[in-house]
């Protein structure tokens, strides 16, 4: 019973009124970028772009988006949810509402926010619900957290490009992605900021269809 009950509270969306309250301090996290040595919370360059993507465990995202031409700096953080400023341990339980992002910023003059569509969609699996393979919850859904409507516009459009190529290959499972403007984005503490480039050999959940994205 108390294992099923677990189950369901971290694939069911807490409530705004039974969600964790969290805090008004931000949890402390690096000053720069590990692998390129950019200002992780700004000033970013004038003109530049961000967008969320949730892709399940934000390790092995934020390693892939990186590495793009044309990002500036990307950070591990939660955002969709409740509960301000949360800790990791406490976005495991559920009962924030949040889902594991990757803050990309990006110069568009070197790379289009479709390039970036097109990568989220090949590179995860976004059918899956409140899930990404083996790791199950709702803070590894499917999400995409835009600054404006033109951003939202195309979001949008990539997702319904994609479902149409999911369905050509034979893959019966419908986009479960959450798209929507962005709200709070708050920064995962140090030891979570380009996990991957400081533990090379720790775990990445990524798995996509083999489906190509037609953007």
């Amino acid at each position: 019973m108390l294992l099923t009950e677990m189950f369901n509270k971290k694939t069911t969306m807490p409530d705004p009124q039974n969600a964790l309250p969290g805090r008004e301090t931000e949890i402390p996290t690096a000053a720069r970028h590990f692998v390129n040595g950019h200002p992780l919370k700004g000033p970013y360059p004038a003109g530049y772009k961000q967008v969320l993507f949730g892709m399940g465990c934000f390790w092995g995202a934020e390693r892939l988006l990186w590495q793009i031409p044309g990002v500036y700096v990307t950070a591990a953080g939660y955002s969709g949810g409740f509960t301000r400023n949360p800790t990791y341990q406490e976005t495991t339980t559920g009962l924030t509402g949040h889902t594991e992002v990757v803050l990309v910023v990006y110069d568009p003059a070197k790379v289009s926010l479709a390039e970036l569509l097109k990568v989220f969609f090949e590179e995860h699996d976004p059918t899956q619900g409140m899930r990404q393979g083996n790791d199950v919850g709702t803070t590894y859904r499917s999400a995409i957290y835009v600054e404006d409507d033109a951003q939202l516009a195309e979001a949008i459009a990539a997702r319904d490009a994609f479902q149409a190529a999911l369905a050509k290959a034979g893959h019966k499972g419908r986009i479960t992605t959450e798209i929507a403007r962005a709200g709070a984005f708050y920064f995962a503490d140090a030891d979570h900021q380009q996990y991957l480039a400081k533990n090379p050999n720790g775990y990445c959940g990524l798995r996509g269809t083999g489906v190509s994205c037609a953007i």
